[in-house]
């Protein structure tokens, strides 16, 4: 039943596909998607930028708005003198578009949460309507705690097992680049769990909270992997959600066949919307812009191959996971708060924003925001085998799961695990049990095992990009000199 389910499936798409008709007519019939999402984009960045990240104006439209001048936008409205673009500082929202520019979209900042997208036909006057978080941090100051609880981050001696020309040679390389398109903000590089290296950009400094883009993926992982610990969730358990359309016969939904390994491995076989050109158009582009429910527009797609089969990285299969998660732990305020009570606040992540859509459902596929010190937190927990201050908040099992290419890339390079990215099969150059968080505009957070190392890069790259994380490792591992005490646990390059 299934196969021919899917064989129609794939039959009819290759007849009636969006881009395929786009391209045979040479007419974009998406043209007031496009503009209504580039609003939506420069919404939400203009708003964390300013609220969030608390940037200035002319900071904002000189990096964060930079994004948006790459081909697929064709540029931002206004600039730093004006435009169909009004900022509400005293309501600690924004709203882009108007007749020159399109559909005006709204974002507003809420507490604990971060600036949140409001659809269409929302104003200002609609902004108490938004979710935000109410839960108080430990009553620390940071500065007054010892690294890595805290900021408190101590002057350290010169290590016999570092080069500190190596090292600096190496920051110096991720700063300096030959193209104005590669913005790197940050750089931390923790080894033995002692920062050794900081560096900040003029403007950023270690308190600076930029979107994480889909290096939130691997923060999701480990809140699933949480639940999965104890219990509470399954990997090889179908999702346990009602698709839509909402049909008579639910039961027997071929979707009832995706498995949560399946979405964690970016395998769940559905259809493809943030591909071909179409990110920023549908999809799940319609949820982080344009204020479309995040939950629905994950349930909506129809399955087209065998669920476990084809790798195609989607916003939506990490929504899916998220979902599951919300279904596990049973209430509204008990999701809410997860994030938080589970991991952030456990690591001293007080920086750390994870952003909602307007129903409260979490964006984490994309839309964290947090600075360079809470994700060098973050890889360090990783780094030390899950546990933190003696308490084990994950399991070397789920590290190992998150480490283990899925089955689906075996043929394209085994470079993916669950949610987390990999030493793809042809790098020579770097340790094989390196792993990495990796988001849009250069967002890393790399973990080295065998080198006991994490690296934390922060970028608002724009245009062509192509800042890379392995090139990056191998960079920073050059200053790392060979001492008995790794020896052992070495992993060679391959």
């Amino acid at each position: 039943m299934l196969r021919f389910v899917l064989t129609a499936q794939l039959a009819l798409l290759a007849t009636i596909s969006p881009v395929n008709a786009q391209q045979e007519e040479n007419f974009d019939y998406f043209a007031t998607n496009r503009q209504m999402i580039r609003n939506g984009v420069q919404a939400v960045l203009m708003c964390n930028g300013l609220f969030t990240s608390h940037r200035t104006l002319e900071q904002v439209f000189d990096q964060e708005l930079a994004y948006l001048t790459s081909d697929r936008f064709g540029g931002y409205v206004g600039n730093i003198d004006g435009g169909e673009y009004e900022v509400r500082t005293d309501l600690q929202a924004v709203a882009i578009g108007g007749p020159n520019s399109g559909i005006v979209i709204h974002a507003a900042f809420r507490k604990g949460i971060g600036c949140v997208v409001m659809a269409p036909d929302m104003t200002f006057d609609d902004i108490d309507s938004l979710p935000e978080l109410d839960l108080p941090y430990v009553d620390r100051d940071a500065n007054t705690v010892p690294w890595p609880n805290g900021d408190l981050v101590p002057t350290l001696a010169p290590s016999l097992n570092v080069d500190a020309n190596a090292l600096q040679a190496a920051s110096d390389w991720t700063f300096d680049r030959d193209t104005p398109e590669q913005d790197t903000l940050s750089l931390i590089v923790v080894y033995q769990g002692d920062i050794i290296h900081e560096r900040y950009a003029p403007g950023i400094n270690e308190q600076t909270r930029t979107r994480t883009w889909s290096t939130a993926k691997s923060i999701a992982s480990t809140l699933i992997g949480m639940l999965v610990d104890k219990g509470q969730m399954s990997l090889d358990d179908p999702l346990g959600f009602e698709w839509l359309p909402d049909i008579r016969t639910h039961e027997e939904d071929p979707r009832n066949e995706i498995t949560l390994r399946h979405a964690l491995n970016m395998s769940t076989g559905l259809y493809p919307l943030d591909n071909q050109g179409m990110e920023y158009v549908t999809g799940s582009g319609m949820s982080y812009w344009a204020g479309a429910s995040s939950v629905n527009g994950a349930r909506q797609r129809a399955v087209v191959r065998e669920p476990g089969t084809y790798w195609d990285y989607e916003n939506y299969d990490t929504l899916l996971a998220v979902l599951a998660m919300k279904n596990a732990l049973g209430s509204d305020t008990a999701y809410q708060e997860y994030p938080r009570r589970a991991l952030l606040d456990k690591i001293g992540m007080r920086n750390t924003l994870i952003s909602a859509d307007r129903f409260h459902d979490f964006i984490l596929s994309s839309q964290v925001y947090t600075n360079a010190r809470d994700l060098a937190r973050f890889g360090l927990l990783y780094l030390q085998g899950g546990t933190w201050n003696g308490e084990q908040l994950i399991s070397k099992e789920w590290i190992d799961f998150v480490t283990t290419p899925a089955p689906a890339t075996a043929d394209r390079g085994q470079f993916y695990g669950g949610q987390w990215w990999l030493v793809p099969d042809d790098r020579t150059d770097v340790p094989a049990d390196a792993y990495s968080t990796a988001g849009n505009r250069g967002q890393y957070v790399i973990v080295v095992p065998s080198h006991d190392i994490v690296i934390v890069r922060r970028g608002l790259d724009y245009k062509g990009q192509g800042f890379d994380n392995f090139d990056l490792t191998r960079e920073v591992l050059k200053a790392i000199k060979p001492n008995e005490g790794l020896a052992a646990n070495t992993s060679p390059l391959r």
